[in-house]
């Protein structure tokens, strides 16, 4: 089964932070190519344990995604906006 997730990639300082939106896992790099990698790597474990402990059905559920025999559902991406907001600084 193929799933569609989008990945946020951010540079923070000298390393590539990598977040599949949907399913929330994180996980960084020294290169973009590296950061992509590593998360899909990580969601590969993850899904394994979870599979193994009998909890990935619903952790996917939880995150918008329906797979049932006669129906499939995703969770829609919608965009990334980026604004500002006012802090005060002591």
């Amino acid at each position: 089964m193929e799933l569609p997730i989008t990945i946020e990639i951010v540079k923070k300082g000298k390393w590539y932070i990598a977040k599949a939106v949907e399913l929330d896992f994180v996980s960084q790099g020294r290169t973009l190519e590296e950061a992509k990698k590593n998360l899909l790597e990580i969601i590969e474990i993850q899904f394994e344990e979870m599979k193994s402990l009998g909890t990935l059905n619903e952790y996917l559920e939880e995150c918008g995604y329906k797979m049932d025999n006669n129906e499939q559902a995703y969770p829609e991406f919608v965009g990334l906006e980026r604004t500002e907001v006012a802090v005060e600084c002591p």
